[in-house]
């Protein structure tokens, strides 16, 4: 009753335990004990007193001996060096899994009230193993309900993140589509509208999945706002971003990205490639990648080398944007879908709207590669007139 009633009330497993001590040492004239139960695989001793104290691998090894035993049994005649100091041995299962034993010995009982004794002990050890059982499926309800929880936020604040999935100005057409490939990803877009006669895009792909990488993106996101406002240099952005990435994980994450900046007066498109996936630039029938750049920021105190690419823009032009992700999939019989198969597809359907262009890759993806993705997937296509 005393048990039951700690145990109603929560009381921590060094309380139980203690509790179970005295009653056995107390009441029960039990002069050596030892109890071990099961986790994750294995045997951790919670209680021993009485003895010489022996190593926990040295009792599990003992009571494997013993492994088809379900009831409590006598040891006082046993063979093993280590169980013929117990008088018996107590198994607690569960169906046909095992989740505690404990080993009694000096045990100072009539021999008429032995069978009664050991009754009781083993009931008494099953009621603490139900408990601390309860305790554990508790604790790891709460620990999936905070996961749960975390998961929520992250996913409010990786939406809060994106922009809108279209855009159409005089001058420029986005579509985009964004795919986690679990709950809350890693990837980044945006659009900023500089001033009337610029703007400025980022793909970006954060390492890491959940809350870190969420806040990490959001992070991100405040810096290169930050700093596209009052920054007209490119490699001084990325210089200042790299800045800020070390400053928060000591290089510990990392960012890859691809940034441009376009001039609608001058048709100028600036761009950095960070270690990113080339963007796809589509002109006059001809497709050209944007790799000029550097490498993922995050990684380095200072950026081992950094480029700045400037290219002129033709009306009309296509600009693709991409993560990793869409070009990684699990292979699906004998189809290849890399860069170059990639690049044709954009051939031929260069023609499309950008919103319309996503959605058709989208589809080749699930219908004709059928491959099954394996990281977030997030497209970026730009039309600029």
């Amino acid at each position: 009753m005393e048990i039951t009633r700690a145990i109603n009330k929560n009381t921590s497993t060094p309380a139980l335990i203690q509790m179970l001590e005295v009653i056995m040492q107390n009441y029960l004239q039990v002069g050596k004990f030892r109890f071990l139960i099961e986790k994750e695989g294995n045997y951790i001793c919670i209680s021993k007193y009485g003895g010489d104290i022996e190593p926990i691998s040295v009792l599990h090894r003992a009571c494997l001996t013993l492994n088809k035993i379900k009831l409590p049994a006598q040891l006082s005649d046993h063979s093993h060096p280590v169980l013929q100091h117990y008088d018996y041995f107590i198994p607690i299962y569960h169906k046909s899994k095992a989740l505690a034993f404990a080993l009694i010995g000096d045990f100072n009982t009539p021999a008429e009230m032995a069978d009664n004794d050991l009754t009781f002990i083993q009931t008494l050890i099953n009621v603490i193993v139900v408990a601390l059982e309860n305790k554990k499926l508790f604790k790891e309800r709460l620990q999936s309900e905070r996961f749960q929880r975390e998961m929520e936020l992250a996913v409010e604040v990786q939406n809060m993140l994106i922009p809108l999935k279209g855009r159409k100005e005089a001058t420029v057409e986005i579509g985009a589509r964004y795919l986690p490939h679990q709950n809350i990803g890693g990837d980044y877009f945006d659009f900023i509208r500089l001033n009337d006669h610029e703007f400025l895009w980022c793909i970006a792909d954060v390492s890491g999945k959940g809350m870190s990488a969420a806040l990490l993106m959001a992070n991100f996101q405040a810096s290169l706002h930050a700093w596209a406002a009052v920054e007209d240099d490119l490699t001084n952005i990325m210089d200042r971003l790299n800045q800020k990435m070390i400053g928060n994980t000591k290089g510990e994450k990392f960012i890859t990205l691809f940034l441009a900046k376009y001039n609608e007066r001058t048709r100028k498109l600036n761009y950095i490639n960070a270690g990113h996936n080339a963007t796809i630039l589509f002109c006059k029938g001809k497709a050209i990648t944007l790799k000029l750049g550097t490498t993922m920021i995050g990684a380095f105190d200072e950026l081992p080398f950094l480029n700045e690419g400037e290219i002129d823009i033709e009306p009309n032009s296509l600009l693709v944007n991409y993560t990793d992700g869409l070009l990684d999939f699990e292979p699906h019989g004998t189809k290849v879908w890399d860069e170059d198969a990639l690049i044709e597809f954009i051939t031929t359907h260069h023609d499309l709207s950008p919103d319309k262009l996503n959605k058709a890759l989208i589809d080749h993806l699930n219908l004709t590669i059928k491959g099954k993705p394996i990281d977030d997937i997030t497209l970026l296509t730009l039309r600029i007139f």
